[in-house]
């Protein structure tokens, strides 16, 4: 390797399928600085959530190219790591061409993730692709979720795998139509995005409802599983905030929304006008409301769950990892007891219920400890 190739380029991220530009709200390192791969650099600002930027790769911070709340194309580039061996000269000219790039504009257009949709049971299933690697991962959300809810997860991931997500029935840009809105239909539909794919085998996650549904799956096609990560999982243990999916499904405007969103995050700023004001007109979409509405009688069995995802997964013999944040008010953490001598279990600190969107890397660290096997 040159020693023009041990400069990398930091370079503000495409976290989800609309994002144009981000703002870098706080750096975490100084020029100097030596990091680790994975260690958080600064704080980004998107229009829909903030989220943390982690080091691509190990060595010293040389360069920061990018200043605080200056709006940075995606694909910018907002810092220089290298060895400290790389020569200063060379260091400079790579940041001045940054900062000419960053001031003129002609910053290269980043490929967010591959857009498609298959036909399942004449349902129209949408997705998004990313990555080209060997193992396949498909990442499924939760209730009230789509297959942008993974936007700080399926970027990382898709460096060791290809990495699909998709929109369950009822969500997203996905049919509406979600039948009799079973637990079976919702794992039909993931079943059948695999077959109508031509995968074979392939790592499942899943957030929340999206965790029973790939228990599901998985209890039902074990053979096609290579393991399972499961965030905050729907249908283990017995507990569940019914008041707030009932509230969720029943809010008609941003102003009733917003505070129950509140209850998905330990820190309740990462609740923006804008992500509720996309939740609502996810909601004011056709079919939406009788879609939320029949999921919800698979969630619930009047104030108590109405999924057992624990006795699903005795199905599946294969490997299991589990994350959930302690400060989640939606399943509460303690749920996680159910999985105790199944599964290790990862309690992360400072996240909520969307502990993939507040603390994206313990979950980025799971699936990457299944594809090592």
């Amino acid at each position: 390797m040159s020693i023009e190739d041990a400069i990398t380029k930091v370079t503000m991220p495409k976290w989800g399928l609309s994002m144009k530009s981000g703002k870098i709200t706080s750096w975490f390192v100084a020029e100097g600085d030596e990091v680790a791969e994975g260690d958080e650099l600064a704080d980004i600002d998107t229009d829909k959530i903030a989220g943390a930027l982690e080091s691509p790769g190990p060595g010293v911070v040389r360069r920061i190219t990018a200043e605080t709340d200056e709006d940075i194309p995606v694909g910018g580039t907002i810092a220089l790591i290298a060895p400290a061996d790389v020569p200063e000269e060379l260091i400079d000219e790579a940041a001045r061409a940054a900062r000419e790039e960053l001031d003129s504009g002609a910053v290269d257009e980043v490929a967010g993730p591959v857009l498609g949709a298959v036909r399942v049971s004449g349902r129209t299933i949408s997705y998004a692709t990313l990555g080209t690697a060997e193992e396949t991962v498909l990442l499924v959300h939760g209730y009230g979720g789509d297959k942008n809810s993974w936007l700080f997860v399926q970027e990382p991931l898709s460096a060791r795998a290809t990495v699909h997500t998709i929109d369950l029935p009822g969500h997203g840009d996905s049919t509406k139509d979600v039948g009799d809105g079973s637990l079976d239909t919702l794992a039909d539909a993931l079943l059948g995005f695999l077959e109508e794919r031509g995968i074979q085998h392939v790592h499942l996650v899943g957030h929340s409802l999206g965790g029973a549904v790939v228990t599901a799956a998985a209890a039902r096609e074990p053979g096609k599983v290579a393991s399972l990560t499961l965030v905050a999982p729907a249908g283990y243990g017995d507990t569940i905030n019914a008041d707030y999916l009932r509230e969720f499904a029943s809010a008609s405007s941003r102003r009733e929304l917003r505070p129950h969103l509140a209850q998905l995050f330990a820190d309740p700023g990462h609740v923006t006008r804008q992500l509720a004001d996309d939740l609502m007109k996810f909601k004011r979409l056709d079919g939406v409301q009788q879609a939320l509405d029949s999921l919800l009688g698979t969630l619930l069995d009047g104030d108590r769950p109405g999924i057992d995802a624990a006795g699903l997964l005795q199905k599946f013999t294969g490997p299991v990892r589990v994350v959930w944040g302690r400060a989640d008010q939606v399943l509460p953490a303690a749920n996680a007891a159910a999985l105790e001598g199944r599964a290790p279990v990862t309690y992360v600190d400072d996240a909520g219920h969307m502990v993939h969107m507040e603390q994206p890397s313990a979950v980025v660290d799971a699936v990457t400890g299944a594809l090592d096997g």
